[in-house]
């Protein structure tokens, strides 16, 4: 059987990234394919030293720092990849990698990270972030956008079976595409952090500091908490705007290597998180470093942090990205922070650990293989109509009947 597995854009080794280098593990003989791969050597390695196929947008000019700009030409892009060849594709998809083109007697299962998101629910701030809410510059974005989100809609119809990251993005894939999706939540190098148990006096956060994230809010919120000590990593455009709150009890050390990460992450007695993901990565990793979450309560952190109302709690919710509302959270942590221990939070993120994601995907794709072969013998296909299979972990079990392709 050959297989193929499709990604949006290699350029950076991030949360999808993460999710690429998992389904490598499980399917390691796969060929991968990509829009454009300008990945490192050391990023390289988690791929398992593997270079993707590429299209035309790889030979245009500053098509590796400037990749977004050729947004309108990746669906055309992406069609044009040939797999014709392949009897199991797999689609690792934020963006156009799901629009591939696919042949009845192929199966097409797409991991969805999100519908494109900056051409459905959250196209308005997308744009009044980047300044193109007004204008002739706006206006052709907008009509860009529309025409993404008819390709992206019509596509999903090439998609077999829909698989996603959260239950806050099966309602998105619901929405967009009127389809529905099994949820496997994606992996997370919970190995790679430790339990630790004392804390010292201080709450941390890091994160790229882009508009959504939040992060000049979190320092703001703090400078309003002289007493309280914050210490952030991370860099990016907003930097200057966190800079300029200039709150003596708020440390600002931009970009750290990993390891200064780790360790800052494991000592701190909370980790705070303002934006709205669809999974989100790092409430987990401070998690399983035993350390609980102050997080605003909304998207995929509703299902990775158990709040007060639960039996064994992590972390606490605010329910809006303001000022006040996160100091009313921090006050309520710190009132609140002995219901939250250190072993519930790490006990709560090996749930989402890569071992599990990767016995959850190979699981789904063999019983959907085995499917497509009932599919050519009705008398079969009928009887295991009638004895659908459990997909999942006792994370959350989600059960799909097994239908031919």
């Amino acid at each position: 059987m050959k297989i193929a597995i499709v990604h949006d854009w290699l350029v950076t080794y991030a949360g999808a990234e993460r999710v690429l280098a998992s389904l490598l593990n499980v399917w390691p003989n796969a060929d991968l394919f990509s829009v454009i791969d300008f990945l490192s050597d050391q990023d390289r390695v988690h791929l398992g030293g593997k270079v993707a196929t590429t299209t035309f947008i790889q030979r245009l000019p500053k098509a590796k720092t400037h990749y977004q700009r050729y947004l309108p030409l990746m669906p055309l892009a992406i069609e044009q990849l040939d797999l014709s060849g392949y009897d199991l594709i797999i689609s690792s998809s934020h963006a156009v990698a799901k629009g591939v083109l696919t042949g009845p007697d192929q199966l097409h299962i797409s991991y969805v990270h999100s519908p494109i998101r900056y051409a459905w629910d959250l196209q308005h701030q997308y744009l009044n972030e980047a300044g193109l809410n007004r204008g002739l510059k706006g206006a052709l974005a907008r009509m860009i956008l529309h025409y993404m989100r008819l390709w992206d809609q019509r596509t999903s119809a090439g998609v077999d079976d829909f698989v996603v990251n959260s239950r806050f993005i099966a309602a998105r894939v619901a929405k967009a595409y009127r389809r529905e999706s099994t949820v496997i939540y994606p992996p997370v190098d919970t190995r790679g952090f430790s339990l630790q148990e004392h804390k010292q006096d201080y709450y941390f956060t890091a994160s790229r500091m882009v508009p959504y994230k939040r992060m000049p809010m979190i320092v703001e919120a703090f400078a309003a908490m002289p007493d309280k000590r914050l210490i952030v990593i991370g860099d990016g455009p907003e930097m200057a705007k966190a800079q300029a709150v200039r709150a003596p009890n708020v440390t600002l050390l931009g970009y750290q290597p990993y390891a200064v990460l780790v360790e800052h992450m494991r000592n701190a007695k909370a980790f705070v998180f303002a934006a709205e993901e669809d999974f989100g990565i790092s409430p987990v990793e401070a998690q399983a470093c035993g350390t609980p979450v102050i997080a605003f309560g909304k998207g995929g952190v509703l299902e990775t942090v158990c709040g007060l109302d639960q039996p064994q709690p992590t972390g606490v919710f605010y329910d809006e990205q303001s000022v006040s509302a996160l100091i009313a959270a921090v006050s309520e942590f710190e009132n609140t922070s002995s219901r939250i221990s250190a072993q519930a939070c790490r006990a709560n993120a090996e749930r989402f650990s890569c071992e599990r994601f990767e016995a959850e995907i190979k699981y789904f794709v063999d019983s959907r293989l085995a499917a497509a072969r009932l599919g050519r013998n009705p008398a079969q296909a009928r009887a295991a109509q009638a004895n659908p299979v459990v997909v999942g972990s006792d994370l959350s079990p989600r059960v799909v009947p097994i239908k031919s392709v």
